[in-house]
Formats: C-alpha cells, structure tokens, sequence
C-alpha cells in the first residue's frame, strides 16, 4: 500500500474507500474518487427532494451522490448511470438496493423513468481540455479522463445532459449539476437554452458551485 502510495496512486484507491456525506463508498483503481466538495451538490438536492422520490445519479461514478440521497431521502427510488464499466462495478456495490446501469448518459435508463424523474443529479466532467494538464498528478494518471475532460469549455458534457433533461424530469423536476465558479454565468445559461429556470447555489466552505435547473412544465 505505501508503494501504491508513492507511485502516486489516490489516497482513496490505495485503501480502497472514500468517506463521503458520512458512507464509506467504495472507490477501486482507475475510478473517479468522490471530491468532498460535492456534498454540497447533496446537501442542495435533499432540500428539494420528497419522500419518494425518483433521483437519478447521471455519470455516478462509484455511485457516492447516489448512495447519499438513497440514505437521506426518504423511501427515495433511485437509479444510476455510468458509462464507465469500472465505476459500474464501484457504483453496484455502494448502491445495493437502487438500479445501476452502464451506457451514455440517457441512453442505458428505462423508458419508465422519462416524466418522473424529480431529481437528477449529474456531477458531470467540467475541466476544460486544456486545463487537465494543470490537475494534480493523482487525477491526471489514475483517474479516467472521460470523468474530468469537460471539451474545450468545460460544458460539452452539461450541454448534452441539459439538452436531454425535460424529457426525463417531471414537471417541476430539478437538474442538479456541479461546476467551478468562474464557469457558472456560461453554465447557468446552458441550463436557460435548454429551457428550465436556473439558479447558481454557492459554498465558500466547500469551494462549491452548483448549477440548479428546474423544469417549468
């Protein structure tokens, strides 16, 4: 483990586990380790979930955001989507009684889900292609590309989540998307284009920034 440690493996990869909204989520080699900062994407979900509720976790990863509200939600139904087969793997374990899928986005979700969905949670990649070069080593070499290359502006991916979400939010559903705060006026207008109401939520504590859309019918 010390040896994994100086070849510069993730901390989280080494032990095998990332602590996160207090779970222990299991993280393997060569997947993307849940950031702290994006409790705060969980904590503004939660206060606007119901007991209930169908919450989606898009580009889940280890399934951490999903596994947070599973424990938060009351009775939540919830569902999960990578198209990482690894964090597939990851996300199956930390989300034992929700449904996980492996695909593009949208494409691996049941046609069930579209209309129904109130929370959708897309903790999509949003450094811009140029930047990744500046990232620490430990994301660059370890973690997968596709989990932090957001294309030229950091939005492609938001983009296309934001393009695709009315179909599958219920009306007054909430599309919930972390970004960095120098990109949020360009990310808040991605969500506008696509024709849901947005807001930026913000923590200084966390150094957060969250995109907040919501289906207006």
């Amino acid at each position: 483990m010390v040896g994994q440690r100086v070849a510069g493996l993730p901390l989280e990869q080494v032990v095998g586990w990332a602590e996160f909204c207090g779970l222990r989520i299991t993280v393997t080699p060569g997947v993307f380790v849940p950031r702290r900062r994006t409790e705060f994407l969980v904590r503004e979900a939660v206060a606007l979930a119901r007991p209930g509720a169908v919450i989606v976790d898009l580009c889940c990863g280890a399934g951490a955001i999903g596994a947070a509200l599973a424990a938060a939600v009351d009775r939540a139904e919830v569902h999960a989507a990578d198209i990482d087969p690894a964090a597939v793997r990851c996300a199956r374990q930390n989300l034992p009684g929700a449904h996980v899928y492996q695909g593009d986005l949208y494409a691996p979700l049941p046609v069930g889900l579209r209309g129904r969905v109130a929370i959708l949670a897309a903790n999509v990649p949003y450094v811009p292609s140029e930047e990744i070069g500046f990232l620490p080593p430990e994301a660059r070499a370890h973690e997968p590309r596709a989990a932090l290359d957001g294309g030229a502006d950091g939005l492609d991916v938001l983009r296309r989540v934001a393009a695709g979400a009315a179909g599958w939010l219920a009306p007054g559903g909430y599309l919930l998307s972390e970004t960095s705060e120098r990109q949020a006026p360009s990310a808040e207008a991605v969500i506008t284009a696509s024709g849901m109401a947005a807001r930026v939520a913000r923590s200084p504590d966390l150094d957060a920034t969250v995109i907040i859309g919501r289906r207006l019918s």
